[in-house]
């Protein structure tokens, strides 16, 4: 039995089935709570869209998201320039920073090797990482990506390439859990996961 829907909404529901995580009853809540909105809110969500997508870019050093060729953390002069976290998206440097004890830079790989997806090494920003390393501020990266198959084969191809520029290699300790993501942790799991990293 069909369901009779307006065609705007349709589209409405349609759009927003493409966010992460959203099928299709939450699209249809989410559908109906615009709707619901006053108008200058929903004008509101709409300019921050359309403002986000026009101003955001990556950094030209770590491929952070910013408005200016260097994100603010990249051009902080405060930052520890001997310590290089490697994360796989710019959602977990917003991870990290929230525990508020991590001082030093960051790399984003812009994703992780999957072979099942046609993704290899030279689909990410892994030449740019090299580049910087062979700079030689860097003393210790920290590998950082999520805890999944994808993540873990990330790390270890890292790991490989990065040992014979003698720079000590870290990954983040076991507290976050197998298959999780880092945008998801809580403070206190990552604070211990940063503290406890191993080396590899």
């Amino acid at each position: 039995m069909t369901v009779y829907r307006p065609r705007a909404i349709r589209n409405l529901i349609e759009e927003l089935k493409h966010l992460p995580g959203v099928g299709e009853k939450t699209a249809q809540r989410l559908a109906f709570y615009l709707l619901r909105i006053p108008k200058a809110e929903a004008e509101r969500l709409a300019q921050a869209i359309l403002e986000a997508r026009e101003k955001i870019r990556s950094c030209t050093v770590c491929h952070a998201i910013t408005e200016t060729e260097l994100c603010s953390i990249c051009s902080d002069p405060q930052r520890d320039r001997t310590l290089l976290c490697v994360v796989e998206d710019p959602s977990d440097i917003f991870a990290i920073e929230r525990i508020s004890e991590y001082r030093g830079l960051y790399h984003v790989l812009l994703g992780a090797l999957s072979p099942l997806e046609g993704i290899g090494p030279e689909d990410l920003k892994i030449r740019d990482l090299l580049q910087r390393l062979q700079e030689g501020e860097v003393k210790e990266v920290i590998l950082a990506t999520n805890p999944t198959l994808e993540g873990e084969a990330t790390a270890m191809y890292l790991s490989k390439l990065i040992k014979p520029l003698q720079i000590r290699v870290t990954r983040l300790a076991r507290g976050l859990p197998i298959g999780g993501d880092l945008e998801y942790a809580d403070e206190v799991t990552l604070l211990k996961s940063l503290e406890g990293r191993l080396e590899i």
